[in-house]
């Protein structure tokens, strides 16, 4: 209660202030100074806006009638930049009142022109031009070319690819990189479909990746082509390296029909790196160690340094022990084996 009395005696007080105010000789001349302000404000404006200025706007640009047998496989930029010269008055019913007309490329004009359609700058300029008052000064316009390409139905499949470098971290591994889908149709010209064989994404790099990542990529289309669809999901399964060994035996090939390979141990121990997902896929029969009859011939020495001629896919960091190993070329009797 005590509130609102208050609140009733401030409302009071401030009102008959106000009315006290208007009353007065003072405010007459406050309202007298207050007009003459907007008129002095009035003719600064009105005297600024007569002067010659220079802005920039923007038109939309609309390509229109395209057959459903053609696709567009990079579309003419969205809208022009036009700047303009013209009084200050002008540019502000420009600005703030005018509407302009967006630019229409008819698609059946320029069908002529082949799969790469370049719109000549004078005739966007007469389109602009036509909405402009006769007093203002089109100055330029960007992109001064407006262009687009397209493809009567003429495509392919090819297989995506990664641009960029991964890499796992430390007792990681990648075993794969995957895509879904692994491959996309691309719509070119015939003689720029022609070349294209792989599908690449935008640059991307990555490193000490250590879980499995999956990540939505974007394809890099080269100019006039276009990708369906133009994004895939890629996939990065990361494992763990482990330690596993083998036993593979030594055997010599090319060797004449009387003369056999003795090889001190005849067996190796292969210890190497792989993924806990290939553990145990990768066996002894994976690793072929080979020795022709020719190499130990020419080797001038009774020691033969082990190596792999092919290494199994996801095997790293081989070891081999022994790593050099003690050999004899063995004559056969004639009559061994009857």
């Amino acid at each position: 209660m005590f509130e609102q009395r208050n609140i009733k005696r401030l409302f009071l007080k401030t009102k008959k202030q106000t009315k006290d105010f208007l009353l007065s000789a003072k405010s007459r001349e406050f309202f007298v100074f207050l007009c003459f302000f907007f008129i002095a404000a009035g003719f600064w404006l009105l005297q600024t806006l007569n002067n010659d200025y220079e802005t920039e706007f923007s038109i939309p640009v609309r390509l229109r009638n395209v057959p459903e047998n053609v696709v567009i496989t990079s579309e003419p930029v969205s809208e022009v930049r036009v700047r303009v010269r013209d009084k200050g008055t002008v540019l502000l019913n420009y600005m703030l009142g005018k509407n302009f007309y967006p630019v229409i490329l008819d698609f059946k004009n320029y069908i002529n022109m082949g799969n790469h359609v370049q719109v000549q700058t004078s005739q966007v300029q007469k389109w602009i031009t036509g909405q402009l008052n006769a007093s203002t000064a089109l100055l330029s316009m960007k992109p001064d070319t407006l262009e687009y390409y397209y493809s009567t139905g003429v495509s392919k499949m090819i297989p995506v690819k990664l641009c960029g470098n991964v890499s796992a971290g430390e007792q990681y591994y990648l075993p794969d990189t995957l895509f879904t889908p692994d491959s996309v149709r691309v719509y070119a010209p015939s003689d720029a479909l022609d070349t294209m064989k792989v599908a690449y994404t935008l640059p991307l790099n990555l490193d000490n990746i250590t879980d499995t990542l999956e990540r939505e990529v974007t394809l890099s289309a080269p100019k006039g082509a276009k990708y369906i669809p133009a994004s895939v999901k890629l996939t990065l399964p990361v494992d763990m390296y482990t330690e596993k060994t083998v036993e593979v035996p030594l055997r010599g090939v090319n060797f004449p029909a009387d003369k056999v390979l003795r090889a001190f141990p005849s067996k190796i121990k292969i210890s190497f790196q792989v993924g806990m997902g290939r553990f145990r896929q990768i066996t002894a029969d994976d690793f072929h160690l080979v020795v022709s009859y020719e190499e130990l011939v020419h080797l001038g020495s009774e020691k033969y340094t082990v190596k792999l001629r092919t290494l199994p896919e996801g095997v790293s960091h081989v070891r081999f022990n022994p790593e050099q190993v003690d050999f004899l070329i063995e004559q056969i009797p004639a009559d061994y084996g009857y």
